[in-house]
């Protein structure tokens, strides 16, 4: 299986539009990939919290139908990293698209774990409720977002659900990269499955993005892994190492809690 992580930095004197553009060219060179994973809110930056209401969109908004076309142009299967959702109700969620080839969207996912300690995403957006997993043909994906990689019992609930793949765009600070890449591991190898991490390079709203998008596999083994600035990772990964890892080492069938 090939994926392609697009580690693309927030620039601010580039339009929203501009920039959807720009991603929907990359993402459509990246024909020969299975899989396609871009960062969490690059449409916006992670935190621009100011730019979180003035940029939301509903679930079908512009980003949607830029980012399903991109996915059937390229005839790949897209995680489309997440937009600042604004729901019917007017709640913002931080909010995940993932398409199929077709540029069907095969599911979406709120995330779960928001960041700033009772300020900036933590107060601005609500909380997603619902573990979601998307079955492709090689494997089953489990999705999260950045700060949800800080969270053991989410990939223990994922892993529940038959996730063997998990994917997890971010917007991770350039202070706190060791954290990033130790946890990307960590995931890995608690739940014997592969990780890819997909981040955004540059600085947003003053924040240093940390970048080093990462693909780790289920032995907790560094397949690639990207610089700081922006780049495609492309990593070919056999997703049957899952199964044959969790056999060897059925340490999952001695799980108690």
């Amino acid at each position: 299986m090939r994926a392609s992580l697009i580690q693309i930095a927030v620039d601010e004197d580039e339009s929203v539009e501009s920039r959807r553009r720009r991603v929907a060219s990359l993402v459509r060179d990246q024909a020969e990939a299975d899989l396609v994973v871009l960062p969490e809110l690059w449409t916006t930056g992670a935190f621009a919290f100011e730019e979180f209401g003035n940029e939301a969109e509903p679930l079908e908004g512009p980003t949607y139908e830029v980012m399903a076309k991109a996915a059937s142009d390229a005839g790949v299967w897209l995680h489309a990293g997440s937009v600042p959702e604004r729901s019917p109700d007017g709640t913002l969620y931080n909010t995940s698209l993932f398409f199929s080839p077709s540029g069907e969207l095969a599911a979406s996912y709120r995330k779960i774990h928001r960041f700033g300690f009772d300020k900036g995403e933590a107060v601005l957006m609500g909380r997603g409720e619902d573990l979601v997993t998307v079955r492709l043909p090689e494997t089953i994906v489990g999705v999260a977002t950045c700060y949800d990689l800080r969270f053991p019992e989410l990939f223990r609930g994922l892993v529940d659900a038959g996730a063997e793949t998990l994917v997890i765009p971010a917007g991770w600070p350039e202070r706190r990269r060791a954290h990033w890449t130790l946890l990307a591991r960590a995931r890995a190898v608690e739940n014997q499955a592969f990780v890819l991490a997909c981040g955004t390079a540059g600085t947003h709203a003053r924040v240093p993005q940390a970048g080093h998008s990462i693909v780790v596999d289920p032995w907790g083994e560094v397949l690639a892994e990207a610089g700081a600035g922006e780049e495609i990772l492309t990593v070919e990964f056999d997703p049957g190492k899952v199964s044959v890892t969790r056999e060897l080492f059925p340490a999952l069938k001695d799980r108690v809690l």
